[in-house]
């Protein structure tokens, strides 16, 4: 005797009604297969979705969490803005040229702030913080440079 187990869900997810049906189709003495059909109503029971589809039964944890991750980046890649939660500077990852170089060095002596730096290059401000001590700017101690480290200090009493 051939068994066939069903399990149905109906959810509520803001305003959409999911119906998931996953039935499993014996083969022998065991479950050989599951089919998945899923559909999905707005409020005013428009059609959104409606699909089928076989798995085995070992594949089914593996292919929920795929489902679930390509089904979230997808949903984000739709948003306004690429799904991005916060904009991305233009300059972000770009090598630093010798005049960007000069110009950071110059702009934080004078005292500017880093967020005002940031902006300017069109960088993070932990990408300036990360680049301040290669050109010799103390990120701490905004408009001073770095302490000449020992190597480079001319030995005491003469050169």
């Amino acid at each position: 005797m051939n068994i066939i187990e069903e399990h149905r869900s109906k959810v509520r997810a803001g305003e959409n009604t999911f119906s998931i049906e996953v039935t499993s189709v014996p083969g022998g003495d065991r479950c050989d297969r599951l089919v998945i059909s899923v559909a999905a109503s707005g409020p005013d029971g428009e059609h959104l979705a409606e699909g089928q589809l076989e798995v085995s039964p070992g594949a089914a944890p593996a292919l929920g969490g795929v489902l679930s991750e390509t089904l979230r980046q997808h949903s984000a890649m739709s948003e306004p803005g690429g799904g991005r939660t916060r904009d991305r500077p233009a300059g972000r990852g770009r090598p630093w040229t010798a005049e960007q170089d000069a110009e950071l060095e110059r702009r934080w002596i004078a005292g500017e702030g880093v967020a005002e730096i940031a902006a300017r290059f069109e960088r993070t401000p932990g990408g300036i913080r990360a680049r301040l001590p290669r050109v010799g700017c103390d990120p701490q101690r905004p408009g001073e440079y770095l302490p000449e480290p020992p190597s480079r200090r001319a030995p005491p009493g003469g050169a």
